[in-house]
């Protein structure tokens, strides 16, 4: 394939990735409470997923490396659609604990494999590929579909039920046969040379997982640029607590509770479509000052927005802040993405983004706990602020520096001497 092949099939097969997650976001509170759970259940069962993710991220992540990215993508598929399955009739604590549980597994299974099927077909069919790119263009489509999949989840719940399906659950039916169909694409568009197939193979790969588990931490051990941007991870995931979790709660401080739950749903639409809007920018700006200055800029004006948030006085001040930063989200992300990417040995790529994506989980948890406190002790903004700070200071991480040169590639394929710490490094 050539990389404009690889890049479509990559951003298509990402888009009916998200398509389902947007139809599901509007219901996953109110769908449990409708059958009779409690917000404290909800809560409780909800917090299963992230911590089935911690368990299992760097494993399913050394999985995909050994096996390869298809065959766990496919059981990745399988089991979501368990998941959704589950969700379209659960009404206990019990069955709804069951489709998290899977839900976890699944989100640890699906993370890094599409991402690095994409980059390892692009390096393959040109190494000069623009992998920076790709991956700004994967951020507009994943805005896209979420946003437009929650305004269509919205629109389906207006229309009411349909026959003995309640109005709440027609999304989540909707998104298990876009789910279907997303697996299938993956079994139809995904194509990865494997040397090797049948059980005895498969075994061979299995016993392989350890080894790539290993090879990214000692790829991670031995690069402080690799380290600088797990660091970096920490404290954004510390810092996404502000507008994922606190935003709610300023809004309503500066609206009423009412309005605030009026707002939000139109308004998280709107931040989906401001996140792809940012991620279609990243080219422009790479191009001028590259990745790792990017990265430290995007940083810095992420954190300004979170503190906007706290301090704006009305309503009006507080989403426009809160878009922003969004925007801003949006287009860290991929530059993120690359300048890991660019550090990552082949055989171990996706093991080294599960390591990633495991490092934020904690950092969220933590920002959970600590911010969550500092707002009932000092008030919401003062807790916004912390954040905005926090998440802000690791834009110099991003400039970290080792004595070996690697190539980093612009939106045109440019190459421009930065630093690597790995000796496996592009």
């Amino acid at each position: 394939m050539t990389v404009e092949q690889v890049r479509f099939r990559f951003l298509f097969l990402l888009g009916l990735r998200w398509f389902p997650v947007g139809l599901t976001i509007p219901v996953l509170v109110l769908l449990p409470i409708e059958r009779g759970l409690s917000i404290a259940q909800v809560g409780a069962v909800a917090a299963i997923q992230g911590i089935t993710v911690l368990v299992l991220e760097l494993p399913t992540g050394g999985l995909s490396d050994a096996v390869g990215r298809r065959p766990v993508l496919l059981i990745a598929g399988v089991v979501n659609l368990a998941s959704l399955a589950i969700w379209t009739f659960a009404d206990s604590v019990a069955f709804f604990a069951a489709a998290y549980l899977l839900q976890g597994v699944y989100r640890a299974l699906d993370s890094g494999p599409l991402e690095a099927w994409f980059v390892d077909h692009a390096l393959a069919a040109d190494p000069k590929a623009d992998i920076e790119g790709g991956l700004a263009r994967s951020g507009v489509v994943l805005g896209l579909a979420i946003a437009g999949a929650a305004l269509i989840s919205g629109g389906l719940v207006w229309l009411g039920p349909i026959g003995p399906v309640s109005a709440l659950t027609v999304p989540v039916c909707v998104a298990l046969v876009v789910s279907a169909l997303g697996t299938l694409a993956v079994a139809l568009l995904m194509h990865e040379e494997r040397p090797a197939r049948g059980v005895a193979a498969f075994a061979a790969s299995v016993r392989g997982v350890p080894a790539a588990i290993g090879g990214a931490l000692r790829l991670a051990r031995r690069s402080r640029v690799v380290m600088a941007l797990m660091a970096v991870e920490l404290f954004w995931s510390f810092g996404m607590v502000t507008f994922e979790k606190l935003v709610a709660l300023r809004l309503s401080e500066v609206t009423s509770s009412e309005a605030a739950g009026a707002l939000l749903g139109p308004v998280n639409s709107v931040a989906w479509a401001a996140s792809a809007a940012g991620a279609a920018l990243v080219p422009l700006l790479t191009r001028r000052i590259g990745a790792a200055w990017s990265g430290f800029t995007l940083k810095i004006v992420q954190g300004v927005t979170i503190v906007g948030m706290g301090l704006f006085a009305g309503p009006a001040g507080v989403i426009g802040a809160f878009l922003l930063c969004y925007a801003i989200h949006g287009a860290a992300n991929p530059v993120h993405a690359g300048l890991l990417h660019r550090q990552a040995e082949g055989e171990y790529r996706t093991s080294l983004l599960s390591l990633n994506s495991m490092v934020g989980q904690p950092g969220f948890a933590l920002g959970a706990i600590v911010l969550t406190a500092v707002a009932a002790s000092a008030g919401t903004p003062t807790a916004i602020v912390v954040g905005g700070v926090v998440l802000a200071a690791a834009a110099p991480l991003y400039l970290i520096r080792s004595k070996e040169v690697f190539r980093e590639h612009s939106q045109t394929g440019t190459s421009r001497s930065l630093a690597l710490d790995s000796p496996g490094g592009t």
